[in-house]
């Protein structure tokens, strides 16, 4: 199976919903909200997604200044296509975006504190969230 990776996809809410209901992500993430995902994807400074002909897979979205720090804020792919590197080329492409001196940095979901430190990121403890309401 080829997989295209696109950073300039137009993606619908409805697709992008969808994607995240077939990955792990949609568990933590307001998929019943229609309007809180369109700003997701309109204010994301840089979207990376895998495809599999016209079937959207995979998604990377990125707030970032691309010089100095790239929160990456959602890594999701579709369970169907999981373990097979997708998610590792998501954040590869993501970082050939970036200066090279741009650290990326991520809250991570509890069933991924195993996956991220296999690419090479490292645990920082000093994370800190103000919710909203």
């Amino acid at each position: 199976m080829e997989i295209e990776y696109r950073d300039n996809a137009d993606i619908g809410v409805e697709q992008a919903i969808d994607l995240y209901k077939r990955s792990t992500l949609g568990e933590r993430r307001p998929v019943d909200r229609p309007d809180i995902f369109e700003g997701m994807l309109r204010n994301a400074s840089l979207t990376v997604t895998a495809w599999s002909g016209d079937h959207l897979v995979g998604i990377s979205r990125t707030l970032t200044d691309f010089t100095y720090v790239a929160y990456l804020a959602d890594l999701a792919v579709d369970t169907e296509y999981q373990k097979q590197g997708i998610g590792k080329r998501l954040i590869e492409e993501t970082r050939r975006r970036l200066e090279p001196e741009c650290m990326i940095v991520l809250l991570a979901a509890p069933m991924a504190n195993e996956y991220y430190p296999k690419l090479g990121f490292e645990y920082n403890p000093r994370a800190w969230m103000l919710r909203g309401s």
